[in-house]
């Protein structure tokens, strides 16, 4: 039996700000939508027609306090990653689900602030090595 591949790579932008949560020990996580656009010309009405897709990222400790500290809601980024489902239950215990791309490598192509303040490679290179590390939960 062959293996199988987990791997996503998404040029979006973000639809939010990061959202930050920090634990005990000094790990944390950063959350944000990321929009993805598809368009394409309707052959019947000869209208062009974009289709938005919405992509919750998560990305883990260092990477998520530099997307923190760089990115802003319209910024554009590329994100590598994988996809993982949570299942939960909410405060009526029906069972919720969840989609998320569970970021390995990102690179910032677009931000909104000064393009002067953005992060040196060597921080980011050394955010994404960092990527891989595990949750504390």
């Amino acid at each position: 039996m062959a293996g199988s591949l987990n791997k996503v790579m998404l040029i979006g932008n973000l639809g939010d700000e990061v959202k930050m949560h920090f634990f005990e020990g000094g790990g944390a996580i950063g959350r944000f939508p990321l929009a993805t656009n598809e368009s394409y010309v309707n052959k019947q009405t000869n209208e062009r027609v974009t289709n938005t897709e919405w992509h919750n990222i998560v990305v883990r400790n260092k990477g998520a306090e530099l997307c923190e500290k760089y990115l802003s809601k319209g910024d554009r980024v590329y994100i590598e990653g994988r996809i993982k489902t949570r299942k939960w239950q909410d405060d009526k215990g029906v069972e919720r689900y969840s989609t998320e791309i569970l970021c390995s490598d990102f690179k910032f192509l677009t931000t909104k602030k000064d393009a002067d303040v953005m992060p040196p490679q060597a921080e980011v290179k050394k955010a994404e090595a960092v990527q891989n590390d595990d949750l504390p939960f």
